[in-house]
């Protein structure tokens, strides 16, 4: 009886809001999961040649720097239109893009779809985050802001599986219809955010003020409970993966799958692996430490590229043998780790850290880093699977062994807290219960060097050093006589 009563029970419309709002990381998960793929069938080779390494690299990596730059300024559209015309912004500049992919008559056309679906990617995808964080109370906070990640692998599945049918298609229509797909699902996802999605309280308190007619309407119509409008209105002060599920199918190749429905099974299994994984990641988001989860998720996943790297290095993995299986192993292993570490924590601490002032912005500025270096990586990695098999495992688990490092330094723990409470805590320091070791060895650093000043101005003071000259004077003083008298009794 209980169970129907759930069941029958509606869900609270911030809810509802923020499910709506996080359709739009399905895009972003079904445009990663088709452009490794269409990239290498053979009607789109046919069409457009074969491209190198580099070239590939190029093509694939031509969405994220337009996506970098309008990520930069996708903060300030958010705080002067809102949330939700920003999101309709986007994604309808992005399905536009993916419209012009569809239609490409050549790689230059192509190309230049990939650009214009990296503006509008970059318009909305950071914006839907900071949005759902805006508008959850803090303790479902954790799970609604990871749903957009839920939604980015049940795309990837989407997009794999969508090219594992499409492929059987002998005309240019294989390559074509994921982008058809995708712009028609971007093209929805605009209309529904700009008609369906209300707009932030905090945004209108940052308008109107806080308490006044506007901003209590728009918590009712999200149904947020008064003790909850409370606590959140207080003060106001994610890439190697994506490389991995851009390169899935290179990567399986080189693994030794040498059949092109092996590879492209074998990325939409990983796909299944990662939104299996994400599912209870994002129920129980609230529930795990983000400082931990992020630390060993790092830890976790340098470990598996150093297993690849190594294997790799040593000439163990080929098309027959132990070698290959343990490397696919490591990779939906990795893919693992990220999905329910990475993937989940550092979306939600990136929006909820900032002050509300600066948070659109802020959080867009993170993720324009982002853009930036997941274009570095998929431009190189092409190259560096080709030339050197292992040295972009070892180049990346570095990399990621050392941020997992930096965390553990600077990173700290925000679970549970509220929006104000999190800028109080980095403001009031280990007061509050945040105390990372960085600040634990800065504050004994401090105390050390404080301790040491006052023994040097001590010894330097002009009173000691007069004493210490008048000892010294004294001393040679009675040396001297000792070695007179010594002298005298020789003769």
């Amino acid at each position: 009886m209980k169970i129907s009563n759930i069941l029958q029970r509606p869900p609270p419309r911030y809810v509802v809001a923020s499910i709506l709002c996080s359709l739009g990381g399905f895009l972003f998960g079904v445009d990663t999961g088709i452009i490794g793929p269409v990239t290498v069938m053979d009607s789109f080779t046919k069409a457009f040649g074969h491209p190198s390494p580099s070239l590939h690299g190029l093509i694939v990596s031509s969405i994220l720097i337009p996506a970098a730059i309008s990520s930069f300024l996708a903060g300030r559209v958010a705080d002067v239109l809102g949330r939700p015309p920003a999101i309709a912004i986007g994604s309808a500049i992005f399905a536009l893009g993916a419209a012009i992919e569809a239609a490409a008559v050549h790689l230059g056309m192509f190309v230049a779809g990939r650009v214009v679906a990296g503006i509008g990617e970059g318009l909305y995808l950071g914006t839907l985050v900071v949005y759902i964080c805006e508008i959850s109370p803090a303790r479902h906070r954790g799970s609604l802001t990871t749903a957009p990640q839920l939604l980015i692998t049940t795309g990837l599945v989407a997009g794999f599986f969508t090219c594992y049918r499409s492929v059987r298609i002998v005309t240019t229509l294989s390559w074509r219809l994921p982008f058809i797909l995708l712009a028609s699902y971007s093209a929805i996802f605009s209309v529904i955010s700009y008609v369906f999605l209300p707009p932030s309280p905090r945004w209108l308190a940052d308008l109107y003020g806080q308490n006044t007619a506007e901003v209590e309407a728009a918590w009712d119509r999200l149904g947020v409970l008064a003790a909850d409008r409370e606590i959140m209105t207080g003060p106001n002060r994610e890439e190697e993966r994506k490389a991995k599920s851009n390169y899935a199918p290179l990567l399986f190749q080189q693994a030794g799958l040498t059949s092109k429905g092996d590879t492209f099974l074998a990325s939409g299994v990983s796909a299944i692996v990662i939104c299996a994984v994400t599912i209870p990641a994002t129920i129980w988001a609230d529930s795990w430490s983000r400082r931990r989860n992020t630390i060993y998720g790092g830890l976790g996943m340098a470990t598996t590229m150093f297993i690849i790297g190594g294997l790799y290095a040593g000439d163990a993995v080929h098309a027959y043998g132990a070698g290959r299986w343990i490397a696919v192993v490591s990779i939906y292993l990795y893919t693992v780790i990220f999905s329910i570490s990475w993937a989940v924590g550092v979306k939600i601490y990136v929006a909820e850290i900032q002050p509300q002032r600066t948070r659109a912005s802020a959080t867009s500025l993170a993720h324009g880093s982002n853009w930036l270096t997941n274009f570095l990586v998929a431009l190189v990695t092409p190259t560096l699977l080709a030339n050197t098999s292992y040295g972009a495992y070892f180049l990346f688990g570095s990399c990621t062994f050392a941020t997992a490092i930096v965390c553990w330094l600077f990173m700290p723990e925000t679970r549970g807290r509220t929006l104000s409470e999190i800028q109080e805590a980095f403001h009031a320091g280990h007061a509050t219960g945040v105390e990372t070791p960085a600040r634990v060895i800065w504050r004994r650093v401090a105390f050390t060097c404080k301790k040491l000043n006052a023994v040097l101005v001590y010894i330097t003071s002009p009173s000691l050093l007069e004493y210490e000259i008048t000892s010294l004077c004294l001393t040679t003083t009675v040396f001297t006589s000792h070695i007179s008298h010594y002298q005298s009794s020789l003769f």
